[in-house]
């Protein structure tokens, strides 16, 4: 049965706030995290089946948790929804190219977020 844990990695207590709840109120378990090394933690310690990561955030910044979960056996097949105010082409290359499943710019369309999610859980 497939896990429908999701981990929101979010330095902006308000942004974290309104992420959970959005996820939540569509029947799916959120865990959260502020920094990257948290998030590092939680993603062996949890495994969650899909990471909402933000980029810019204190101790190690989405990039480098991306690179990282991805090429470590133990959460390489967690799927990583990037959700950033970084909204140049070359973050969004950069997002992909470290490994991330998915990638949207903030302000973000709930609609479309939740399809997203939808869509990486189901893959």
């Amino acid at each position: 049965m497939a896990n429908d844990v999701i981990l929101v990695v979010e330095d902006s207590p308000t942004n974290l706030r309104l992420l959970t709840e959005l996820l939540q109120s569509e029947g799916y378990q959120v865990i959260t995290a502020v920094d990257g090394e948290e998030c590092l933690e939680k993603a062996v310690s949890e495994h969650p089946r899909l990471i909402v990561l933000d980029i810019i955030l204190p101790k190690k910044n989405g990039f480098q948790v991306c690179r990282q979960l991805k090429t470590s056996p133990d959460t390489e097949d967690i799927r990583i929804l990037m959700l950033t105010s970084k909204t140049q082409d070359s973050d969004r290359f950069w997002g992909l190219k470290q490994g991330a499943d998915g990638y949207m710019t903030k302000p973000f369309d709930h609609d479309e977020l939740l399809k997203n999610v939808a869509e990486l859980i189901k893959s």
